[in-house]
Parts: C-alpha cells; structure tokens; sequence
C-alpha cells in the first residue's frame, strides 16, 4: 500500500506549483514550503523555515546542512520521504522543466526560447555580476534608478522581463528570485534595467522553472523546438507611430511645454540640432552642452548636475503637480517614459537672463 501511496505522489507531484504543502520525512522532520515538482527522480520543494521542525540537536551533517539550507529550494530522493499532503492539487496540471540562460546586457533583449501560455507558472532564480562602468550589477540592481532604462522607477540594471516581442507588452521586475503567472502567451524575453549597454561586459545566470506546455490549451504559441530565436530590440526604431512633434527650445527657456501628455515605460525619441549661447563665459553650444563648464562646475546649481550647461534636458510635470527629476535629452535620444505627465524641455543652466539662441526638437512618441 505504501508503494501505490508513493507512486501517486510522484504522479502529482509532477503537476504545478502549489501552496501550504506538507511533506513528512522519515527522519522526524516535517517540511512545510512549496512542492515545485518531481525531476530527475528528486521531489523539489522550497522550504518556509519557519514552519519546519527540526530535531533540537542532532550531530547528522547533512541534518544540519539541510537545516542551514532552509528557505532555498531542497531536493528530496523518495526513500528520505514518508508521505506528503498536498493542499489545491490538480492532476491536470503540466509537469515541469527548467532552463538555465546566460543573460548579458547588449542591444537586444535577451531570448529564453520559453514560449509561455496564458496562466502558466514560472519561478526565476538568478545570479551573477554584469560589470558597467564602475559598477557591479547583481540581479537585484543598484540602489539608484536609470530615467532612460525599461522600467525607470525600478532599480538600475535588475534582471526584468517581458513576455512576447510586442513593444506594448508589460516589462515586469524579477530580481534575484520570483514567481509569476503570465498573463499572455509569448515567448520571454530577459534583460537588465539599464539604458546604457555599450560599456557592459559580464552576464546574469537565470534559472527557469516552469510548467510544461499543455498540447490543448486554446492560446498554445508554436512549438518551441521549431521556433526560430525571436528578436526583442531594447530600443525603439524610430519610425514608432503615435505623435510626432517639432518644438523650438529657446536658450533661456526654464520650461517650454510640448503639449505631449505621456505615459511611463512608453517609448520615445528625440533627435535636437540648433546652436545657443550659454552666457559669455561659455559661449555657443549644442544639445550636448558644454564640455567645459569653467565656474559653474563649483556652484553646480543647474537641473541635471552631471550635463553640461546648456545641454537640452527634460523633465515630467505629473498631475499631482510635482515634477519628475530632470534628464539629459542632448542630441538624441532613444528612452521611455520615466513616469506619467506632461513632457516639458529646457536648458540646463543656473542663470537664463544672458542666454541666447534655441534649439529645434523633434520628438517622436
């Protein structure tokens, strides 16, 4: 009897993620978590700690190795297990598989080949250093935000996602660990949170477990084994619809409204040309600003501290009346929105009174 008990098991345990999971070792030990599956003749479970009993003391490494492990995900042979409850369980559910893919930061997003389903369970884990610039990413990001990444509000350089090579489809943060349900059939695209991947070297390594396709569902994608590797670009091309305006920024300009009302993770594109002059201690400059910012360097009370005076840089008045933290737009520039609002451009400078010229912005959104 006990046989056919365990075989059911690990027929159901082969079925999806499930939640409040029990599963009793032979060992006395009572294991309460979240049973991911059966693979490669192993149950996979990941542990809650602080619903598992343990002996008091024990002198059994691999007890105590287990015991420091809690909260990752454990494997467990069918001999260590005395039975398992299982809470929500249905036997119609897939099996699972898993994936590992080498996330680097480059100008597209990276492809899994996973072509997921509507409603499909997926868990990530992830780890690895991409190097940018000075900084070490890890897959949590930065403490600091990028105005010109994917998902501006969210950490730089987090390993996000998206599912499907649509650019409308959401982009979402995974981070180091996280469980998700896809809300759309497509394949699934990785990258880090970062406008800028040209001085990036190094890769993530992610971890994917997710639920085998069912051959009924209504929205199953192509099968993956003949799908081509699709294409996800992490800019937008620059012929992408919607509105296209031409403002005129002049040189003394604090604030010249572009009558766009925008939304946050949407792309846009700007392309500037045109000369001002920024004061006679500068002199003439272009959409990048000077290179050289003499005095003003040490008082440095300008928008966007790091951009040269007179630079074309922008900023979001949102509907609550405040104000986003102002960017450098320069010549060209190919972002998202960085929250939701009106679009408004200026120069950045700390004294607008001397200042002379304008600038000719093009902006597609």
């Amino acid at each position: 009897m006990r046989k056919i008990i365990l075989a059911l098991i690990i027929v159901m345990a082969a079925a999806s993620f499930a939640v409040a999971d029990h599963i009793y070792l032979r060992d006395g030990r009572t294991i309460h978590g979240t049973l991911l599956g059966f693979i490669n003749g192993r149950f996979v479970v990941r542990v809650e700690p602080r619903y598992t009993t343990l002996p008091s003391a024990t002198t059994d490494s691999n007890i105590a190795r287990q015991r420091a492990d809690e909260g990752e995900i454990q494997y467990f042979r069918p001999d260590e297990v005395e039975r398992i409850e299982i809470e929500g369980r249905s036997l119609d559910e897939a099996r699972f598989e898993t994936r590992t893919v080498p996330v680097t930061l480059e100008s597209n997003w990276i492809d899994s080949g996973i072509d997921l389903q509507r409603n499909q369970r997926v868990r990530v884990t992830a780890s690895g250093t991409i190097l940018a610039g000075r900084s070490r990413i890890t897959p949590d990001g930065l403490r600091r935000t990028d105005p010109t990444a994917p998902l501006p509000q969210a950490p730089e350089g987090e390993l996000i996602a998206a599912i499907g090579d649509d650019r409308n489809s959401p982009v979402f943060e995974l981070g180091s660990s996280k469980e998700f349900t896809s809300d759309r059939a497509g394949r699934l695209y990785l990258t880090a949170n970062r406008g800028s991947y040209t001085d990036a070297r190094g890769s993530f390594s992610v971890q994917i477990l997710y639920a085998a396709r069912n051959p009924n569902a209504v929205d199953n994608p192509i099968d993956s084994p003949r799908r081509r590797p699709g294409i996800r670009s992490r800019t937008p091309s620059v012929d992408i619809g919607g509105a296209e305006v031409t403002i005129n920024v002049p040189g003394t300009s604090r604030g010249t409204d572009t009558g766009l009302d925008v939304r946050a993770g949407d792309p846009i594109y700007f392309t500037a040309s045109g000369v001002i002059t920024a004061g006679p201690r500068v002199g003439q400059v272009g959409p990048e600003g000077a290179t050289s910012t003499g005095f003003g360097s040490v008082v440095n009370s300008r928008p966007v501290p790091s951009a040269g005076v007179g630079a074309l840089i922008a900023y979001i008045r949102m509907s609550n009346g405040q104000l986003s933290s102002p960017y450098l737009i320069g010549s060209q520039l190919s972002a998202t929105v960085p929250a939701d609002g009106r679009l408004i451009l200026l120069v950045n400078d700390d004294n607008y009174s001397d200042n002379s010229g304008s600038f000719t912005v093009r902006i597609r959104y």
